[in-house]
């Protein structure tokens, strides 16, 4: 009954619970089960607060037994939180050793409107100190593991959300991303992780609140618990100054609704960082896109290179880095040698390469502003790498070419945050050694139904099955 109820989707516990199937006191042992049995091996979860959510799963019952039309939509669902999210009375260390014993007074604002749609937040996931990272490892923590195999990485920065997803451990969770925090992990963990248009989801109280770079997400096994998740996290805040409202009242709603591509233009783009592709994820990812003409798409394949943005991305990147850390730049001796040497990289920036960074970001965005007249969505590969050892930092080439830099590998996803559009990583099939491969689609600004809508046909006609690891425990 536990693995069983853990292998189910979010949006099937939510139905089983309102029919009154399953109560949400058995959901959440079920998962607190998986967390004993399989996070000692993959370390995705840094922080465990069993009793408290325990409480909160005998107040949904409880709920759930008054009846009524006005449940909560998440109600009774466990999620974890990325440890670089403020969790009222949960620790939250920001995976730093300077931050340990720390307990936030006040949630995030993701995280109070998580709470108040009935999820239980059950702890925090693993992540690179600050998110400074493609790789989930920090001195404080530790590596996470792939579900799929422990001795690779689950990519970063949201690698314990992914990882925790991915093996049972909870139906949903959420990440961050800037670079590729989200994608990534998704991709390498075969689950959804889906980048938002800025300011559609409230980033309160994180630094930087102006920024477009950073947003917050939800992460999946599915699309429609994406959409599911993405519906109770987004709103307008008053509390930052970029907050939007979607131009849709639930992403859910319209993903449940389209059951094909009919009418869809879509725009396949094998290499839009000209960083080469690993030939055997490029062919699994070509045929994900071009299979959607199946249901009923016009999908053409095209060249879009951006690889001229590349180095203007390090330079905001630099800019990002020393913002986020303005107010701890006294504390830079005690961070780790990843996240110090992006801190003294970007404080060597000058006036000058910024605006012109700034100069190549606005032409970014008209590229993909004229794209996106012609097709509906851009579609291309997540990962230009299949995974790579959990104690490695980076790969260093691709297909025997070495790259220029420690974060080239990423060119594919972080060419999309620059334009400050969303996009999202969808499992697309696996590779000869077993391992999941993610496809990327982005889509003009609010088109995260357009996005998570596609990612359920190509899931659908590209299962994935179990994580292998997490499957034979």
């Amino acid at each position: 009954m536990a693995s069983e109820l853990t292998r189910r989707s979010a949006t099937q516990i939510t139905a089983a619970l309102r029919a009154r199937e399953v109560s949400a006191i058995e959901v959440l042992e079920a998962h607190l089960a998986a967390i004993e049995h399989l996070n000692p091996r993959l370390n995705a979860i840094v922080t465990l607060d069993a009793d408290a959510a325990r409480e909160v799963a005998k107040a949904a019952d409880e709920r759930i037994a008054q009846g009524g039309d006005d449940i909560p939509p998440l109600l009774g669902l466990p999620v974890v939180i990325k440890d670089i999210v403020e969790t009222a009375g949960m620790r939250t260390t920001w995976a730093s050793p300077v931050y340990a014993d720390h307990i936030p007074q006040e949630d995030a604002e993701v995280v109070a409107r998580l709470r108040q749609a009935g999820a239980i937040i059950l702890g925090k996931s693993n992540t690179p100190e600050f998110a400074a990272g493609a790789n989930t490892d920090n001195e404080l923590f530790g590596p996470t593991g792939n579900p799929w195999d422990p001795v690779l990485s689950p990519s970063g920065s949201s690698g314990g959300s992914a990882a925790a997803v991915a093996s049972g451990m909870v139906p949903i969770a959420q990440g961050t991303d800037f670079g590729c925090s989200l994608r990534m992990p998704a991709a390498f963990c075969g689950i959804v992780g889906l980048r938002t248009t800025p300011g559609l989801v409230s980033n309160y109280p994180l630094a930087l609140p102006w920024d477009p770079g950073q947003v917050l997400g939800p992460m999946a096994r599915t699309a429609e618990d994406a959409a599911m998740m993405l519906d109770a996290m987004a709103g307008y805040s008053t509390k930052m100054p970029n907050s939007v409202l979607a131009p849709w009242s639930s992403a859910l709603d319209i993903v449940r609704e389209r059951e094909d591509a009919k009418g869809l233009k879509l725009a396949y783009a094998p290499d839009i960082a000209a960083i080469g592709v690993d030939t055997e994820l490029a062919e699994i990812c070509r045929k994900a896109a071009l299979g959607l003409a199946e249901d009923g798409a016009t999908v053409e394949e095209i060249d879009f290179d951006l690889s001229d943005a590349r180095d203007a991305y390090l330079t905001l990147r630099g800019e990002w880095m020393v913002g986020m850390q303005y107010q701890r730049l006294d504390n830079i001796d005690a961070f780790g040698s990843n996240l110090a040497g992006n801190v003294r990289a970007g404080l060597g920036t000058t006036m000058q390469e910024l605006a012109a960074a700034e100069d190549m970001r606005t032409r970014v965005w008209h590229r993909y502003r004229k794209l996106f007249e012609r097709y509906d969505a851009l579609l291309m590969p997540m990962s230009p790498v299949p995974q790579f050892p959990v104690k490695q930092n980076f790969p260093e080439s691709i297909g025997g070419r070495k790259l220029e830099n420690y974060v080239d590998w990423i060119a594919g996803a972080f060419l999309v945050t620059m334009a400050g559009i969303p996009a999202g990583s969808i499992p697309a099939g696996l590779s000869r050694a077993g391992l999941p491969v993610g496809l990327q689609i982005a889509a003009p600004r609010f088109q995260e139904p357009l996005i998570l809508s596609l990612g359920k046909l190509v899931q659908r006609a590209n299962p994935i099955g179990w994580p292998t690891w997490a499957d034979k425990q």
